[in-house]
């Protein structure tokens, strides 16, 4: 009977110490194993507005980064970017190939309104997370409809809220004139507007032009709204479209207030084909460091950023700020992916996404974080004001929360 015991007692012990199997399974989807996690990207590589595939550019940096480190969870991340051209039937053939041919786990950081629902039905069918969108379309906060896809930016027309909240403080009698690109992201900043000045709406905006993406002037879209009296400004463009908007309506001698949506702040890519100059009195919204700014000097994160870029990115402006954001997209990736540990399934992918908890990433401004729950697929909800003084967006007032959805 002792030697009976004495057997059972060791046995328990053994089985006490062994791991639990059922606990530390792994469990992987399409994209992911033992070594590898595969993420797909489409990016604007060619087309109207090729500079913003440097966002990509800087996540494929980040991930070569962490690859060099050792990887994620000891996983090496194989980041496949397709071109694009920010034309959405390409993106539609895009995103098939990464999700039927190469299989990838999950698709990440696209750029763009238009492209990505071109393929937002598609990949919720699929049941392929489709998430951190560079865009702030409001319907990418959709989790009953659209489970499968979440946005990273601020929501578009809670930006414009902020607008027009701020006109009303500053200028009580404005008149408003608004250019927006004529697609489902330039209509969320009308909407926005519109929202933001209430019942007083139709007297406050006394101009409305939507532009093509394709339209290779926008100059008389902005003498006609010059035109209108108004005299605030607010341009809802990206690309090409907001650099001629800001040196035009420069050149016009446009006196009041004008407004510049936050996608469109990048220093060396809007505005410094504009003119500095011409820019200089700007007003938008931010929620990143200027990180190569030298009021950032000493910052930690910054440093760190710094460094990255010094040896990843060594021929790259750090005024380019596409190089911020997608640094700062890919952390935040990289935080799902080592919180998802070995369960690389795309169901538990979104749970992780969906429960994202005060998440300070280095290049945020102080007092912003990221946060999620299974009904909240808006990350970032706080800005801060800012006004461009000829060299740099300069922040003022306190962060503004944000929530017209």
């Amino acid at each position: 009977m002792r030697l009976s015991r004495r057997l059972l007692v060791t046995a328990a012990l053994v089985a006490a110490l062994l791991p639990d199997t059922t606990l530390a399974q792994k469990k992987y989807d399409p994209g992911a194993s033992d070594t590898t996690i595969r993420i797909g990207n489409t990016a604007p590589y060619s087309g109207p507005v090729s500079a913003y595939s440097a966002a990509a550019q800087a996540m494929a940096a980040y991930f070569r980064k962490i690859n060099d480190d050792g990887g994620i969870n000891g996983r090496k991340i194989d980041f496949v970017s397709i071109d694009d051209a920010y034309a959405p039937p390409k993106t539609v053939e895009a995103v098939r190939r990464l999700v039927e041919h190469e299989q990838v786990l999950l698709i990440f950081g696209m750029s763009g309104t238009a492209t990505a629902t071109a393929v937002h039905k598609y990949l919720n069918a699929k049941q392929v997370p489709q998430l951190f969108i560079q865009s702030g379309a409001s319907k990418w906060g959709d989790p009953k409809r659209f489970p499968w896809t979440m946005g990273w930016y601020p929501d578009y027309a809670s930006e414009a809220d902020i607008y027009a909240r701020y006109i009303r403080q500053q200028m009580p009698d404005a008149k408003v004139a608004l250019l927006y690109q004529n697609d489902d992201f330039g209509k969320d900043y009308r909407d926005g507007l519109r929202h933001g000045f209430g019942d007083a709406a139709a007297k406050t905006i006394v101009a409305e032009l939507g532009y093509e993406p394709s339209a290779p002037s926008i100059d008389s879209e902005i003498a006609q709204l010059k035109a209108s009296g108004a005299n605030v400004l607010v341009m809802a463009a990206v690309g090409r479209a907001a650099t001629q908007a800001v040196r035009r309506s420069a050149e016009l001698g446009w006196q009041g207030m004008r407004i510049l949506i936050s996608p469109a702040i990048n220093v060396d890519v809007v505005l410094r084909p504009a003119g500095l100059e011409n820019a200089r009195g700007l007003i938008s919204t931010t929620f990143r460091k200027d990180a190569y700014q030298d009021q950032w000097a000493d910052d930690p994160g910054v440093k760190e950023w710094r460094a990255w870029m010094a040896k990843y990115n060594p021929d790259i402006s750090l005024a380019n700020e596409f190089y911020i954001t997608g640094y700062s997209m890919a952390q935040t990736m990289a935080d799902v992916l080592r919180r998802a540990g070995d369960d690389l399934t795309r169901a538990n992918i979104m749970r992780q996404a969906a429960s994202i908890d005060r998440l300070a990433l280095p290049l945020l401004l102080p007092g912003i974080t990221l946060n999620t729950s299974a009904s909240d697929f808006y990350p970032i909800q706080t800005f801060r004001l800012a006004r461009f003084d000829g060299e740099r967006w300069a922040v003022f007032g306190d962060p503004v929360g944000v929530d017209v959805k």
